[in-house]
């Protein structure tokens, strides 16, 4: 009896390396930071999710031209033999490297090949995404419908085009069908992937809390602050644009008392810079829950005005804390919180006390590590 239960000790307590590949939002490298923390071998090899450039310890960034891709080709080859022994490789997406899904799809068999278990995360844009939000519908509004509505924006339209009955499909499905487990880090993620339940998991984002909380800015001056992070060419889709026009009409209603602030394309660690001392955030109008920039912002205790739809509290078990400013896809709900907010700032500090809290409670990156570590023990 004390033999097995020494087993399963070392079973639960050993070491494993670990390769994450590919990054979104810093997910992964974030997640990497919680695994070394809790004693485990972590490599990130990723492009730092473009002009975001996130911190990775292999650099798979292509920068296209001629000797771009040269470098790219040279130093991915120069990776791959290394990318072998790992007891799990886990994938941000299906299209895991700036490379044509053809071309991906063999180095998906040499990492099936040489290394333990394999993860497909499902953390952002794929065939699952496309295709189950725009004809199963499961959600009431989303990137790519408004209840039996489908989106016929450019760019929703565009990510159809690039997803359904493309190589980039058949990519995915097979790696679907093929891999050992998914996770999914948003409640919409894990809706979407439904039909793969006995291999699914749900697993909030991990956040590492900042060390010191900036000082709220509101009690300065009298001053709301509301900060709005644009993706390049990807406001209309993602609804920033109208989030952003409701932000500056309310502020033109009432000039001395919101302030707001937009960056646009900037690099992560500028857009930190920038959302610092900002009492809320705008981002994610189409979504049920808060992504990786609104949980940053969070952490820091900047009220997040965005996805908080009941089924994003009901994932996690959170029958208490409501921080977040649940807004619909609307200009007019846009228009309406972010005017309460103004004319009830008193609502400030307790909604900033209950963002630190939850992604405290749900997010920090040392427990949300312990989950995908105990996750991968089961595959």
């Amino acid at each position: 009896m004390k033999r097995e239960k020494f087993r399963t000790f070392a079973k639960i307590f050993q070491k494993m390396r670990i390769l994450l590949l590919g990054d979104y939002s810093n997910v992964h490298a974030t997640l990497a930071e919680g695994f070394k923390a809790l004693g485990h071998e972590c490599v990130v090899a990723s492009d730092g999710d473009s002009w975001k450039n996130y911190p990775r310890d292999v650099d798979l960034k292509r920068e296209h031209s001629l000797q771009g891709n040269l470098n790219f080709f040279w130093r991915l080859m120069k990776a791959l033999p290394k990318m072998k022994g790992y007891d799990v490789v886990q994938l941000i997406n299906p299209m895991f490297l700036s490379l044509k899904a053809e071309r991906i799809l063999p180095i998906y068999r040499y990492l099936r090949r040489h290394n333990g278990k394999v993860v497909l995360g499902s953390f952002g844009m794929d065939y699952y995404w496309v295709y189950v939000n725009t004809y199963l519908r499961p959600l009431r509004y989303g990137d790519f419908n408004f209840g039996d509505t489908i989106r016929t924006d450019e760019e929703a339209e565009w990510y159809r085009g690039e997803w359904i009955n493309t190589p980039k499909e058949r990519l995915n499905r097979m790696i679907a069908e093929d891999c050992d487990g998914i996770v999914a880090g948003l409640y919409e993620y894990w809706e979407t992937y439904q039909q793969f339940k006995d291999k699914l998991i749900f697993i909030p984002f991990p956040i590492r809390m900042p060390e010191t909380l900036a000082e709220g800015s509101y009690t300065k001056d009298g001053v709301v602050r509301i900060f709005v992070g644009i993706s390049k060419g990807r406001s209309a889709y993602k609804g920033t644009d109208i989030m952003c026009k409701a932000a500056q009409a309310v502020q033109e209603k009432y000039p001395d008392r919101l302030q707001v602030q937009v960056a646009e394309g900037v690099p992560f660690a500028q857009y930190q810079e920038m959302m610092n001392n900002s009492d809320a955030i705008l981002d994610q109008l189409y979504s049920y829950t808060p992504a990786m920039n609104s949980l940053l912002a969070m952490s820091k205790g900047i009220i997040n005005i965005g996805g908080g739809e009941p089924e994003n509290y009901e994932i996690l078990d959170e029958t208490e804390l409501r921080p977040i400013i649940n807004v619909l896809p609307t200009y007019e709900s846009c228009f309406e919180e972010i005017e309460n907010l103004v004319l009830h700032p008193e609502r400030i500090p307790l909604l900033q006390q209950q963002s630190i809290a939850y992604v405290k409670k749900h997010h920090d990156y040392l427990k949300v590590a312990q989950q995908y570590l105990d996750f991968y023990q089961t595959l």
